[in-house]
């Protein structure tokens, strides 16, 4: 069945913040409660959540810290859905579901690693609400920085050019696909060195996008220290890796998020390291 258009607006964010319901990051947490907004507050983790009452859900997916996609689990009447698709593409998982959603949020910091230009967009079926999301970024930031949104607009080309016109040559989702599998593989087979660590494991689909098949390729890695340790952002910083714990995510501190996307040069110190840990 031919699938119904949608209209969509499109307006650009200067530096997107989400908040993670799925999964509650502290610092989403932290952000909401400093506003002291009179419409609305902070309600944890999602799982818990039962009140008969208006709210809104955040859905990340993939999800940070872990890598797995999620879907909205509060299946109240009086609620609304943000999906923050930073990390949906298909260097990380296969894209295997269309994303229709009413409102979707996506970067070039993680779509290209291009972080500084603070630039995001989002997608917003409702006219109103869009309206709306303008005006707060017209007063929160007074515009977005025209410099940004030419940096943005040029990395973005530069991206589908590759795409459009790859042929026999490697585009640039090729590429950001082959480096985040070799990590991966790399990753894993230092852990497997050791018996003081694990890693979760993805279920393989099929990328529509690319034609591939394989599993997430997230991120970050959300490293678990197994046996008696239990501080684990601790203990891998007593061997000289510099990681995030769990307790800043909202679990356990025997998890510790590591990133995947630093320069060459860690990504080895990092696997060495991790692999000469016992």
């Amino acid at each position: 069945m031919e699938r119904q258009k949608q209209t969509f607006t499109v307006f650009l964010l200067r530096s997107i913040c989400s908040y993670q319901f799925n999964y509650p990051l502290q610092s989403y947490d932290l952000m909401t409660n400093y506003l002291k907004s009179g419409l609305h507050k902070w309600a944890g983790d999602a799982y818990k959540f039962d009140k008969q009452k208006p709210y809104i859900e955040v859905v990340t997916s993939p999800n940070n810290p872990d890598g797995s996609l999620r879907e909205a689990v509060v299946n109240g009447d009086q609620g609304s859905l943000i999906y923050d698709l930073a990390y949906y593409w298909p260097q990380y998982t296969p894209i295997s579901t269309p994303m229709d959603h009413d409102i979707m949020l996506f970067t070039t910091s993680k779509c290209t690693g291009h972080a500084g230009t603070r630039i995001g967009w989002a997608l917003v079926k409702d006219r109103e609400i869009a309206k709306k999301m303008t005006k707060y970024m017209e007063i929160n930031t007074i515009g977005v920085s025209k410099d940004s949104q030419i940096r943005a607009a040029k990395i973005l080309q530069a991206v589908l050019g590759s795409v459009d016109h790859g042929g026999n040559n490697e585009t640039f989702f090729d590429y950001s696909y082959e480096l985040m599998a070799k990590r991966w593989k790399e990753l894993r087979e230092a852990v497997n060195h050791t018996e003081l660590f694990s890693l979760p494991e993805f279920p393989v689909k099929t990328c529509s996008f690319s034609g591939r098949t394989f599993g997430q390729l997230p991120a970050f890695a959300w490293l678990k220290c197994n046996g008696k340790v239990d501080d684990c952002e601790r203990f891998l910083r007593d061997h000289k890796i510099l990681t995030r714990g769990g307790e800043r995510f909202g679990a356990s501190m025997k998890y510790a998020r590591a990133s995947m996307v630093s320069r060459e040069k860690e990504f080895k110190l990092f696997t060495k390291r991790l692999s000469e840990i016992k």
